[in-house]
């Protein structure tokens, strides 16, 4: 037998495997309020790229675009709840609120994260070319867990839209159950 054989003890192992362990059990709850914030960011994201692709559409083709939401991808939904999806589309005959009609194209189709709930004060925005002012409004996306704050996309008049993080009075987002 060596002498100057070397290995770990019952004892140095079972410490290094606590330390493991303890390390893994605080980085988790960090992780995870990662991956939430990026949810929310990238839906928040896709909210935002709708809108303006919206305002854009109008105003190029010189029609009126809405977005709804839509539990099936092709129908609006009678809801404010935006948590399945929403559906951007030429709204030709200008329903308000926006209801997609036959022969209405439907531009884009967005399925929403089910780890996130998503609620607005509109069911639907509409933005139209130069002739009137669009809907304006917001939508609030938040965590289903609320591991993250919520964040919020604005549509202004003009059909602009802008993240915020709080209200105008300074007052954080809320998510509504």
């Amino acid at each position: 037998m060596r002498e100057n054989a070397r290995g770990f003890t019952l004892y140095e192992l079972l410490i290094a495997l606590l330390l493991v362990v303890l390390l893994t059990g605080l980085a988790i709850p960090n992780f995870a309020k990662i991956v939430a914030n990026g949810r929310v960011r990238t839906e928040v994201t896709s909210l935002f790229r709708a809108v303006y692709l919206a305002r854009k559409e109008s105003i190029l083709q010189r029609t009126v675009v809405s977005i709804c939401p839509s539990e099936n991808g092709r129908q609006c939904s009678a809801t404010t709840n935006w948590s399945f999806g929403w559906i951007l589309f030429g709204n030709a005959d200008r329903d308000e609120p926006p209801r997609v009609d036959p022969g209405e194209v439907i531009m884009q189709v967005h399925r929403s994260d089910e780890n996130l709930r998503i609620t607005a004060n509109r069911r639907g925005f509409t933005l139209r070319a130069t002739d009137k002012r669009a809907t304006n409004g917001t939508v609030v996306v938040c965590d289903r867990l609320n591991r993250v704050a919520p964040r919020a996309v604005v549509v202004s008049y003009t059909g602009r839209p802008r993240v915020a993080l709080r209200k105008r009075n300074g007052d954080p987002y809320a998510c509504l159950d």
